[in-house]
């Protein structure tokens, strides 16, 4: 069975709700950092600023090289990866690095883009309205 990264937002509540409807494709589909919840990464900044911390001695420290060093791991041992969009700037460097990997990697919009980009073309395919799954 293919096993699916599904990359997106903490603070996508539709998240799981893909992650399910590829699921009944028959899919092995890894979401579980997910669970993290909305605000896991701001909770991690407000931490490590309130220890003094810069972003890059904060990006240092053990709780980020634990969630990158789970994150990573998946990614590595899947065969693919679906981006749910919107998605910030780590949803799309981990896209990046899956098609880096030589594996597939899709990009699944939740409406028509207001803007239009030509650099999706690195995806495998690019797919508009999630809502109809």
């Amino acid at each position: 069975m293919k096993s699916i990264y599904i990359i997106g937002s903490l603070r996508n509540p539709e998240l799981p709700t893909i992650a399910n409807a590829i699921r009944q494709l028959g899919y092995d589909v890894f979401d579980d950092w997910h669970a993290a919840g909305p605000t896991a990464d701001d909770e991690w900044m407000r931490y490590e600023k309130g220890r003094g911390h810069s972003y890059a001695e904060a990006l240092s420290g053990h709780a980020a090289g634990h969630v990158f060093s789970f994150d990573k791991s998946h990614l590595d041992r899947c065969d693919a990866a679906v981006l749910v969009l919107p998605g910030g700037k780590s949803a799309h460097l981990a896209l990046g690095y899956m098609i880096g990997s030589g594996k597939k990697g899709y990009i699944l919009f939740d409406k028509e883009p207001e803007r239009w980009d030509v650099m999706h073309q690195f995806a495998h395919g690019v797919f508009s309205v999630w809502k109809n799954l």
